[in-house]
């Protein structure tokens, strides 16, 4: 066995390093009651029992990420929806993938912080976010700034 002599200052700034990416949180937010929001809400269609959003995505995906750019202290609910689309379980999965698929768009294509996104499917029989909103689609709703 082979033994590595690492000098004292090395290996506390090795410990530092680690310790400081283990202590890292994500943001502190949760997208409930999100789908009552009315301001700065954005739709993203689907065709049925897909996946990958349909060829008008990009624009509204550009908008959200243009708003949450202008203020840093914004976070965005992206919030998966797949009625009637299979049974229960397998509309609940593809909105969950929906959700990511936009989430995905907004960090990689716009530069979105990955921690100031949720993503999350809404299941209808739980929630009434589907009630006025397109059933294959995925709302992003950019949040308020939290107050002072």
């Amino acid at each position: 066995m082979m033994h590595l002599m690492v000098p004292a200052s090395l290996a506390a700034l090795m410990c530092l390093g680690l310790a400081a990416e283990a202590v890292a949180q994500p943001r502190a937010f949760n997208c409930i009651g999100a789908e009552k929001l009315e301001d700065d809400v954005f739709e993203v269609s689907f065709p049925s029992r897909s996946a990958q959003p349909a060829p008008g995505a990009r624009t509204p995906v550009a908008a959200a990420a243009a708003l949450a750019k202008e203020d840093l202290a914004r976070n965005i609910c992206v919030l998966g929806h797949a009625v009637r689309e299979g049974g229960q379980a397998t509309s609940t999965e593809l909105a969950a993938r929906r959700a990511r698929e936009v989430a995905e768009m907004l960090s990689v294509e716009h530069g979105v912080e990955r921690d100031r996104i949720r993503a999350e499917a809404r299941n209808p029989g739980f929630s009434r976010s589907t009630e006025n909103r397109e059933a294959r689609s995925v709302t992003i709703v950019v949040l308020p700034a939290p107050g002072p």
